[in-house]
């Protein structure tokens, strides 16, 4: 297209996006219409698209991080014939593909977008897959907000993407001055933009964003770049073109009253059709990294029943034999793969591994990002660490993003370094997170095991590893089904109660059962391995056998492992009775022994509970 044309094209997204805000009544035209001359120069010109073909290897792909601007993304989408103009209309009605913030459901997006910050430390995600593994020559557009540039995600990513030389990358700042509630802090300062994306190292460009020309060059420049990644900083004004609107405040996320005037103001409604360029075919792969063949069974480590195995060390010689046997495996650490055991993975194929340093939200951003170019990512820190990131793993649950997370350092158990290093709330946020997997092995062959598991699963995956050396319970040839248990002691109408473990109060658990046997109370012992799902049918069995179940987690009482089995009885039918012990009090350093049994996790302490709870049940 000539400037003029696309010109003309930046006219019809505007003129679409108000139609389509129109048509639901919400939505977000006015930080659409900022934005629309940029679209149309990228669709046009730059952007390198087969729409009858999004799967294929060699697509740019365009993250709009500025998600609210969706009627942009759709208008997008109905100039490159991808939607009809009477989907459009559908906007943010129910059922419709086209939501208020884009997701997956439509195929020609990646990621889900809108919780502010997120875009671009996704978008480096893939471009490290293009540029480190796929070795494809395709692009990564990001288009943010100037908003959103004061998230410290963004600036986790913009240092990460400078670090690994990203010249694949192109972000593209809307700097439309105005947010939510007023003006942005910078308004209008594209040198304030420019002069921190250049102290990290990035390639800089400041624009008219309503210049068709200015910006053409700006994307052939970022093309042109190497070993820098580029930031175009384009000035634009929010509801560009329709006066009553344009750079005002008070219209954001709002339709514009006078939809019919603004449509001929601006020229009214037009048709151009955009023929997007389509990526080369010389592009090298394309399938998934591991081909269209079942990926081999990996070998195992195995480990002899008595010895002593930290689960961390067992989940790092796992994630090696995984990744000897898958060439889509790959691994992500936060600065912290000599404790989480990452580095075994990281010495057997550094090809695949990623050091995302002490930035947890790009650690997280980067596994969806990588899982979009159909790798299986695997990434780790302490379980106190993955708080951090909580929105991105939320965010990930909305992407319908497969992928594997890894949370060592567990609880109170890992003794003197205190509180601020122990992940006591990570097993209720992972719960929460909607199709989620939650797994908390007691046992090196049991880790092992869900380890290779948890490659085949859907969703976000949450594993939860111990520092210590723990006893090997299992056999190396044990299978550990997702929804499962296993019951460790009891099995007759004798048992008095039942206590669920899960980790290392397993162990714990175990030694009470010994304690208990003394006082002619026998137990029966379930390993809750599979927190998320339960395995409702050996508690409903325990429970009907028993009358009394004691929960014991290296947890927050709330949300963990006791919820978990509460909930196990919540369908209406007789509940059994029901004692939780949990680290109620905010510890301190102490060896790993005294934090068990302050925190009333012990064998000592659940023999106590047991004892307690049986007398109360047969009490007359």
């Amino acid at each position: 297209m000539h400037h003029e044309e696309l010109a003309s094209l930046g006219q019809q997204l505007r003129v679409d996006a108000v139609r389509a805000a129109d048509a639901a009544g919400s939505g977000h035209p006015t930080s659409s219409m900022s934005a629309a001359d940029i679209a149309a120069v990228l669709l046009a010109h730059h952007l390198r698209f087969d729409f009858d073909h999004p799967e294929h290897p060699g697509n740019d792909r365009f993250v709009l991080s500025k998600g609210h601007a969706s009627p942009l993304l759709y208008a997008m989408y109905k100039a490159a014939g991808a939607v009809g103009d009477d989907e459009l209309l559908t906007f943010r009605e129910l059922g419709s593909r086209l939501e208020g913030h884009p997701t997956p459901r439509l195929p020609w997006v990646d990621v889900a977008t809108g919780s502010l910050g997120q875009g671009l430390p996704v978008g480096v995600g893939i471009a490290l897959a293009g540029k480190r593994l796929d070795e494809i020559p395709y692009r990564v557009y990001v288009l943010s907000g100037d908003s959103e540039m004061a998230e410290g995600s963004v600036w986790e990513a913009v240092e990460h993407a400078a670090y690994n030389h990203l010249d694949n990358l192109t972000l593209v700042v809307d700097v439309n001055r105005l947010g939510q509630r007023g003006p942005t802090r910078h308004e209008h300062d594209l040198a304030a933009y420019e002069r921190r994306l250049h102290a990290f190292g990035w390639h800089t460009i400041e624009v008219d964003g309503h210049d068709v020309e200015a910006v053409d060059r700006a994307f052939a420049e970022a093309r042109s770049t190497i070993r820098q990644p580029t930031a175009i900083l384009a000035a634009t004004h929010k509801g560009r073109g329709v006066a009553a609107v344009e750079d005002l405040e008070g219209f954001h996320g709002k339709p514009i009253k006078d939809a019919e005037g603004a449509v001929a103001e601006l020229g009214g409604p037009r048709s151009l059709h955009v023929a997007v360029q389509k990526p080369t075919e010389d592009t090298g792969r394309k399938t998934t990294p591991h081909g269209e063949s079942e990926p081999p069974e990996p070998e195992l480590p195995r480990f002899d029943v008595g010895d002593s195995v930290a689960t961390r060390t067992a989940y790092g010689h796992a994630l090696e034999a995984l990744g000897s046997a898958r060439a889509d495996v790959v691994a992500l650490d936060a600065e912290v793969s000599d404790s989480t055991r990452t580095e075994f993975f990281a010495k057997a194929h550094p090809e695949r591994y990623f050091e995302c340093y002490i930035a947890e939200q790009q650690l997280v951003a980067a596994a969806v990002g990588l899982q979009t170019r159909g790798y299986l990512p695997y990434a780790s820190t302490f379980a106190a660490f993955l708080t951090r990131a909580h929105d991105f793993i939320r965010m990930a649950a909305v992407s319908r993003a497969g992928i594997n997370l890894i949370g060592s350092h567990a609880g109170v158990a890992i003794g003197q370094d205190g509180p601020s290093q122990m992940g006591l709330e990570d097993l209720a946020m992972f719960r929460s997170v909607h199709g989620s997997t939650v797994l908390y092995p007691c046992d090196a062959n049991q880790t092992a095991r869900l380890v290779a598991t948890m490659a085949d699963l859907k969703g976000v995956r949450y594993l939860r590893t111990s520092r210590g050396d723990t006893p090997v319970l299992y056999g190396p040839d044990e299978t550990f089904p997702v929804g499962g248990s296993k019951v460790l002691r009891g099995h007759g109408d004798e048992d008095r109660a039942t206590v669920v473990a899960a980790g290392i109060t397993v162990h714990e658990a175990l030694k009470a059962a010994d304690l208990l046997e003394e006082y002619g109370i026998p137990v029966r012992v379930v390993d809750l391995y599979s927190v998320k799902p339960v395995d409702t049918d050996t508690l409903n069995d325990a429970a009907a056998a028993t009358g009394c179940i004691l929960t014991v987690e290296d947890h927050h009482p709330e949300g963990g492992l006791g919820d978990a089995v509460a909930e196990a009885f919540a369908d209406g039918r007789p509940a059994p009775r029901m004692a939780r012990l949990a680290v109620r009090d905010m510890p301190a350093s102490a060896t790993p022994e005294e934090q068990l049994h302050k925190a009333g996790i012990d064998a000592e302490s659940i023999a106590a509970a047991v004892r307690l709870l049986v007398e109360r049940v047969v009490a007359p």
